[in-house]
């Protein structure tokens, strides 16, 4: 058994020895890059000063959008976009958000992000006109889709958490590593071997479910055999997560980075929606693959025998079928699910070693809301966290969205403990 662990954890560190990181920072900064439906936008000042006010120092965006002001030290800075500069037919989409407090940490980069929109689209300012009306109602279709689209990544995450739930009762806190994995896989494949980014995720995709699989034959399935409790995997889950997190920080960097594809893609304009092909694209991948795995729950005779160990694994077992390697092909399959969310979380944001972590509570939360164990559950929960992340933002600080779909999920919880598709079980 440790050497199979020690082999695990040589071939992982091995994988991620390869990928390409950006070099460690020297020293603190503020950077960012201004894009407007995918296009950089040129000739834009931006300023930063300290929380005292004193001025730190400026810069203006070059060709490809970028700017980048050295800071002086670790602390507090407010940055601050001069809306004067921006090119005629372009504003930020929200108002109240030219300027932006942003911490820095030792020996960090740290991304800023202002949204720009085309003129007649932007929100969070004050009301002026009767066109404000219909400039949000297309604020709230622009967010739908939005959610929409958040909400779908949370399910192909959420799926295979919730199938690993359902078939061992494990709730795996390393399952947003999973997510990381996948992604660095595809950044390896596609960045620094040059490989196209769809093939690269396919390439992803497999590793990721082998990954999985692995996973449950040398580690999770050695637990089981030996009688370890849930609530002592649980928490080994948690010394793993933490191990996977550290171990992609130290080789691929604190530092977030993008795929070489689909990156600057102008945008198109469906009815009030505007969004880059790739996010279309993205959208249909992920809802075929959900359909997909749920068809295959219900129809496929794995998906029976699935359904059959978590309804009742030892039943199951006396009725022929052979627990341990159905759980294997579940993880098999989350982790391959896994690793596309991961894919598709890196096209809508930079690659980083804690991208994963950072969703993780989502995911949770959209498979509590919809209810533990159920694959479909977990689709509908996660579109509902998504949605509301999303919709929120109309009435409360963009910081505080992700509290307000925790909140949600605590009020459902009250009314509805098994979830919206769980069943009512009877404790005792």
């Amino acid at each position: 058994m440790r050497r199979a662990v020690i082999a695990f954890t040589a071939f992982l560190g091995g994988l991620v020895f390869l990928l390409s990181s950006p070099a460690w920072a020297d020293g603190e900064a503020l950077k960012g890059t201004l894009q407007n439906q995918g296009q950089p936008v040129n000739g834009v000042k931006i300023s930063v000063a300290g929380e005292d006010g004193k001025p730190v120092g400026d810069a203006t965006t070059g060709a490809d959008g970028k700017w980048e002001v050295p800071v002086p030290e670790a602390g507090t800075y407010k940055v601050t976009l001069d809306q004067s500069t921006l090119p005629q037919g372009v504003g930020l989409k929200f108002k109240d958000r030219a300027t932006l407090n942003v911490q820095v940490y030792e020996g960090s980069e740290r991304n800023v992000l202002f949204a720009l929109a085309p003129a007649g689209q932007q929100g969070g300012g004050a009301a002026q006109s009767s066109s404000d009306s219909s400039s949000f109602w297309d604020r709230v279709a622009q967010l739908t889709f939005e959610g929409f689209n958040l909400g779908l990544i949370i399910a192909l995450a959420a799926m295979g958490l919730s199938l690993v739930f359902g078939t061992t009762g494990l709730t795996n806190f390393a399952h947003g590593e999973l997510l990381t994995f996948g992604a660095m896989c595809a950044y390896f494949f596609n960045v620094v071997l040059g490989i196209p980014l769809i093939l690269a995720a396919v390439i992803s995709v497999v590793i990721g479910g082998v990954f999985g699989y692995t996973q449950d034959r040398f580690f999770w399935g050695v637990l089981r055999k030996r009688g370890s409790s849930l609530v002592a995997m649980m928490i080994i889950s948690i010394g793993l997560a933490l191990f996977l997190r550290y171990v992609f920080l130290f080789f691929f960097g604190g530092e977030g980075a993008p795929f070489a594809d689909y990156n600057a893609q102008p945008g198109i304009q469906v009815g009030p929606i505007s969004a880059a092909p790739k996010n279309f694209i993205a959208m249909g991948i992920e809802l075929a693959v959900l359909v997909i795995v749920g068809l295959a729950l219900l129809k496929t005779r794995v998906g029976k025998a699935a359904r059959a160990v978590a309804d009742n694994p030892a039943l199951a077992a006396s009725s022929g079928i052979n627990v341990d390697g159905v759980i294997r092909i579940i993880w098999t399959v989350g982790g391959a699910v896994a690793s596309l969310a991961g894919v598709m979380l890196g096209l809508s944001q930079n690659v980083s070693y804690q991208m994963g972590f950072q969703i993780l509570l989502l995911v949770f939360a959209g498979v509590t809301l919809g209810g533990l164990g159920t694959a479909f559950g977990a689709l509908v929960g996660s579109i509902v966290v998504g949605l509301f992340i999303q919709l929120s933002t109309v009435v409360v600080p963009t910081e505080l969205k992700t509290v307000g779909a925790l909140l949600v999920l605590i009020l459902v919880m009250l009314f509805r403990p098994q979830g919206i598709l769980g069943r009512r079980e009877r404790i005792g």
